[in-house]
């Protein structure tokens, strides 16, 4: 009989999103392409930042870091599954596991309070102009920066840790794509009572604390707004704002509908949906968000590829 405590020495099943029936190798094509879109269309942002001067600003330094962590965030899961799906393999080790625990929890948390850095940042630009460069300056910004990246590290090593220290003598199918903590958890022969709440509260202060200051900042810009005299600013501040508005609302709305529903309101099936929403179509959605919306980034990238294409032809 296999022993309780070794959880080190056997891999877990990843019994995944996709089966091998043609519409599912449709289905997996298309996510491909949107992982692959998501890479470049993420990196070329982050290019276009750093080479551009007139986007070196507070709020692109963000939008960058934001782009990094979705490139990150993809590339821990995607590559993965893929290449469980295409060898017809899914096995994951007990370390691989873990590491996609702490990995996503590290930038799923740290893409939160992200948020609430640039909404802080565009409160600091509509309401207090004249100060922004005193109140949004190099030191804050990085200082801000680092914080979303700690205490997203923090939550991700204590989750992880914690899940792999459970015992794993039963099932070792995970129905998921790949390790989250929860669906690692129902899989404990140990009580997960304690944890469970433990993970609970985590997603609520993870989720609640930023969720917080970004809408009294909105509050704080709508009431600015509402009271500019110039129909032109008031186009131009909700234009600026309305871009981070949608990304707050896909990236909050499939993590509060995922994390914060009771349990008898949750399905495996649902939440794999849900997982791949925000775990690969909204990496993908971002950047576009961003240079649709955004007449900086269109103009830097006009600037870039005339530089590197058009100039050549």
């Amino acid at each position: 009989m296999e022993d309780a405590n070794n959880t080190t020495d056997i891999n877990f099943i990843l019994l995944g999103l996709f089966n091998h029936t043609q519409t599912h190798l449709f289905l997996f094509s298309m996510v491909f392409m949107v992982f692959l879109s998501s890479l470049m269309g993420n990196a070329l942002l982050i290019v276009l930042i750093h080479e551009d001067p007139r986007l070196h600003m507070p709020m692109y330094f963000l939008l960058s870091q934001l782009s990094l962590m979705d490139v990150m965030l993809v590339s821990t899961i995607v590559p993965k599954m893929a290449a469980n799906y295409l060898m017809d393999t899914r096995s994951i080790s007990p370390a691989g596991c873990g590491a996609q625990i702490f990995l996503f929890l590290t930038l799923g948390g740290g893409e939160c309070f992200l948020l609430a850095a640039m909404a802080y940042d565009r409160y600091v630009a509509i309401c207090h102009p004249l100060r922004y460069p005193i109140l949004m300056n190099q030191k804050l910004c990085l200082n801000m920066t680092t914080g979303s990246w700690i205490l997203g590290g923090v939550d991700g090593l204590m989750q992880a840790g914690t899940t792999l220290s459970f015992p794993y003598c039963h099932s070792r199918e995970i129905n998921h794509f790949f390790c989250e903590a929860p669906s690692l958890v129902r899989l404990a022969c140990a009580d997960t009572t304690f944890f469970e709440f433990f993970m609970y509260v985590c997603c609520i202060l993870m989720l609640l604390i930023p969720l917080s200051i970004i809408l009294a900042s909105y509050s704080l810009i709508l009431a600015a707004v509402l009271n500019m005299r110039s129909t032109a600013a008031r186009k131009k501040a909700f234009a600026t704002c309305s871009s981070h508005l949608a990304v707050v609302g896909l990236f909050y709305g499939t993590l509060i509908f995922t994390y914060m529903r009771p349990k008898s309101y949750r399905t495996v099936a649902h939440d794999k949906v849900v997982s791949a929403f925000y775990t690969i179509f909204t990496p993908v959605l971002n950047p576009l968000i961003y240079s649709v919306r955004n007449k900086e980034v269109k103009g830097a990238l006009k600037k870039w590829l005339e530089k590197h294409f058009l100039g050549h032809l």
